[in-house]
């Protein structure tokens, strides 16, 4: 569990539910943000330990290290993504400082991504469906399942910390869905770069955004979602910037990379 969770990586959904709580106007000395923060980043480690088994995309690399099957066993990898989920919802179902009623919304958020509507579909799909000819909306639909429905996940329960209105909470839905589709096209270009800490080249043979509209197509595509995830954060949190910030800064680092 702690292999597959505390292994250097960039920390994308908790830093991004940290920052945006800050920019709603909430207290971030409140433990509650950190224990949210801490519960996406268990069930997006859980993701990655099933999907890099043998039976999914049998990765051997994650991290810039051996992934947790090839490390401890499959069977070990197993229960620790199920041990790692059921701590995530134990760490929200006991945040101090948080109401019954936000506590309850939070695990109905997080545990509608994780579902047969968020990874579990996108993961099936792109398992099943993947080295099929798709239309670009079959791709960006897979995409949003597999990426957008854990930021919107990540980002209501930022709004949830917040007490934010249902108007703001929108918008965050409307910003998530733009940035899962940029960061699903970001991952899907960097895919034959080395220094990524995993497997290069793991969506060969797979139908993919990259492969049908080419490298620049893709590239504009992905410029296109960011600039509409921009407009709609910038309308939800006009009172802080810091989401902003880091949402651009960790795209032109990713880019420049990958350039």
């Amino acid at each position: 569990m702690r292999a597959g969770t505390l292994a250097p990586g960039k920390r994308i959904r908790p830093l991004l539910l940290v920052l945006a709580a800050r920019d709603m106007g909430c207290n971030l000395e409140q433990r509650a943000v950190l224990d949210l923060a801490c519960a996406v980043e268990m069930v997006h480690a859980a993701s990655l330990i099933l999907d890099d088994m043998p039976s999914m995309d049998n990765a051997q690399m994650r991290r810039g290290r051996p992934t947790v099957h090839r490390e401890f066993g499959e069977d070990v990898a197993i229960l620790a993504a199920i041990a790692l989920l059921s701590r995530a919802f134990e760490v929200i179902a006991i945040a101090p400082g948080l109401a019954a009623l936000q506590k309850s919304e939070a695990i109905a958020e997080l545990s509608s991504a994780v579902g047969l509507q968020g990874l579990v579909q996108g993961q099936f799909q792109d398992l099943h469906e993947g080295a099929q000819n798709r239309s670009p909306d079959a791709i960006a639909l897979t995409n949003e399942l597999k990426t957008s429905v854990l930021f919107r996940a990540t980002l209501q329960m930022a709004a949830i910390a917040a007490d934010a209105s249902p108007l703001m909470r929108q918008k965050l839905s409307y910003f998530a869905q733009e940035l899962g589709q940029a960061f699903q096209l970001l991952d899907d270009l960097i895919d034959g770069c080395k220094h990524t800490g995993k497997d290069v080249h793991q969506d060969k043979g797979k139908s993919t955004l990259v492969q049908m509209l080419g490298v620049e197509g893709a590239e504009r595509r992905l410029r296109d979602h960011l600039r509409s995830a921009d407009a709609h954060l910038a309308d939800a949190c006009h009172r802080g910037v810091a989401t902003r910030h880091y949402m651009h800064a960790l795209f032109n680092q990713q880019l420049a990379m990958f350039s």
